[in-house]
């Protein structure tokens, strides 16, 4: 699926805006804080925990789309990452604000600065597909839910880092 994409790192942006998107998260409301200095977290597109952990994410969308249709009182924050092609650097950002669009795409705010698209800016209005989509999260009672993409970079975090993202999440 998105192993064909040839480039020497995949997940560069993804890692970025993954750290500030979960410094977020983690200091908003109850729990550990932490911070999560902005830095790359280079993964290999042929990485298999991470794309066995995309595979994971995108068999699961019907739980995100179930929680984002009718979301529980407990149930806020909903979030896409997303990929966007860049000419040989693919760039995984995640979103928020996701709208459905006649036609069957998706417009969202991008949740970070994007690093490789030139002109685009945190909180700008984006564009995507379905087949774009390679992870999702929630919030549900302080917890995450979902992020499966997440997970395999905790081995690249500080023990005290990965232990509160751990401590934040539904299913560490």
């Amino acid at each position: 699926m998105l192993t064909s994409v040839p480039q020497l790192v995949k997940w560069v942006a993804s890692a970025v805006l993954t750290a500030v998107v979960l410094f977020g998260i983690l200091t908003w409301g109850r729990g550990p804080e932490l911070e999560v200095m902005d830095r790359v977290i280079s993964v290999s597109d042929t990485d298999a925990e991470m794309n066995a952990a995309i595979a994971r994410a995108r068999a699961t969308l019907p739980v995100f789309w179930a929680s984002y249709d009718a979301p529980k009182g407990s149930e806020t924050e909903h979030s896409l990452k997303v990929r966007f092609q860049t000419g040989g650097n693919d760039e995984f950002i995640w979103v928020s604000d996701v709208k459905r669009l006649p036609g069957g795409d998706y417009a969202a705010r991008f949740a970070d600065t994007p690093r490789n698209l030139p002109g685009k800016q945190f909180g700008d209005l984006t564009q995507f597909n379905d087949a774009d989509i390679s992870d999702w999260m929630f919030m549900r009672n302080g917890k995450i839910v979902g992020g499966e993409t997440i997970k395999p970079l905790l081995k690249s975090m500080s023990k005290a880092e990965a232990d509160a993202l751990r401590a934040r999440m539904e299913q560490p």
